[in-house]
């Protein structure tokens, strides 16, 4: 009945295979991409838009490395794959036989960015075909090459380039892969259904579908920006030591917390973790964990530069305002932009450390606290 919603789905992802065009001792399909493992990125995105289950095809011996990658994903199966492609996902559709779901959507582990747009259309389209796959017009113009040379132009109206995922009726799709068998590997599910006499229609695909296949791919950050801001404040109290941007300062008093509470280096780290877009100072090291009661933060600015740099970006420059009436901060900017400079890896012209008081007024006005602001700028590799 129109406007009844598409019934429930499945999901394979296909990721068996060896990733060698990237290089490497580790399969693409396991190696960080924006901060998390290239699996992880298009699973997580099956199981929030309602996939049940999400079946995983996976090279054989790498049950143990999966399941840690996809830990807290719920509605996960893994099987092992093939030798080919149309095994893997012969093997995935035969796991889920049993329960035989109406619709499943396949989808290549190599293509992590999964617009909820495309699963839409997708599901939509299997109300009247048995197959759908999302694709793209040819913008460039289209040669036949013999060798070097141009022998021929090709008519790009009548050709589209295919992604994944690709929408099949599941009771189809599985009939296809079991009639495939003794022929060689499917260029993709498409096909074997194509083969099999069904037919396959196609929705408006995204250019967010792009493969990950060569190692340069991995730095897919280039020519982004991104700045993020922080913001922390401590008391101060007798006995404590004081630390301000990595540097022990001479003072009557010292900033108290359950780290070594230097306000610079936590508003730098939760500037680096905002930037990159990857929670902030108490997510990551919780007042309430005992393991970090006196730490130094300087391990809390590198743990945010590591993150910064699984997402794909490494730190422009980084700019510190530190709020306070005593001690003088003036004779301590050296050192500290040195210190701060040495935790980024950058060099010290892109740290600036400034000073201000706030005229007597407020906590640190009265000398009841110190508050350090930053700002950064992290630059896509």
């Amino acid at each position: 009945m129109a406007g009844e919603p598409p019934p429930p789905f499945a999901a394979v992802v296909v990721a068996a295979g060896s990733g060698s065009r990237t290089g490497g001792a580790v399969p693409k399909q396991f190696r960080p991409w924006r901060g998390k493992p290239l699996l992880r990125h298009s699973v997580e995105t099956f199981v929030t838009s309602g996939a049940d289950p999400v079946v995983v095809a996976i090279p054989e011996g790498e049950t143990e490395r999966v399941e840690d990658i996809l830990r807290g994903l719920p509605n996960v199966r893994l099987v092992e794959g093939g030798a080919t492609r149309q095994l893997s996902v012969r093997s995935a559709l035969e796991s889920l036989a049993a329960t035989g779901p109406e619709h499943v959507l396949i989808h290549d582990a190599a293509r992590p960015q999964l617009p909820f747009g495309v699963i839409g259309r997708l599901r939509g389209a299997l109300a009247s075909y048995p197959g759908a796959v999302p694709a793209l017009p040819i913008v460039d113009s289209l040669v036949r090459a013999e060798g070097a040379l141009a022998t021929a132009r090709e008519d790009r109206d009548a050709i589209r380039r295919v992604q994944t995922p690709q929408a099949f009726r599941f009771a189809d799709i599985l009939a296809a892969h079991r009639q495939w068998d003794g022929k060689p590997d499917a260029g993709d599910d498409a096909e074997v259904l194509r083969a099999a006499g069904g037919s396959v229609t196609l929705v408006e695909g995204d250019e967010a579908l792009r493969k990950i296949t060569f190692a340069e791919d991995f730095g897919g950050r280039a020519g982004e920006w991104r700045s993020g801001t922080g913001y922390d404040v401590h008391r101060l109290a007798a006995g404590e030591e004081l630390w301000l941007g990595g540097v022990l300062i001479p003072h009557d008093k010292g900033l108290a917390g359950h780290s070594d509470a230097d306000v610079v280096l936590h508003a730098l780290t939760d500037a680096i973790l905002g930037a990159a877009g990857t929670g902030d100072i108490g997510e990551h090291f919780p007042p309430s964990d005992p393991q970090w009661r006196g730490a130094r933060s300087a391990r809390f600015v590198e743990h945010a530069v590591a993150l910064a740099a699984e997402a794909g970006f490494h730190v422009a420059n980084a700019d510190l305002t530190i709020i306070c009436e005593a001690p003088k901060i003036g004779p301590h900017k050296a050192a500290m932009k040195q210190a701060i400079a040495g935790l980024l890896g950058v060099d010290t012209a892109c740290v600036n450390v400034k000073a201000t008081t706030t005229e007597g007024l407020g906590f640190t006005g009265r000398g009841e606290g110190i508050a350090a602001q930053a700002i950064v700028t992290l630059r896509g590799d």
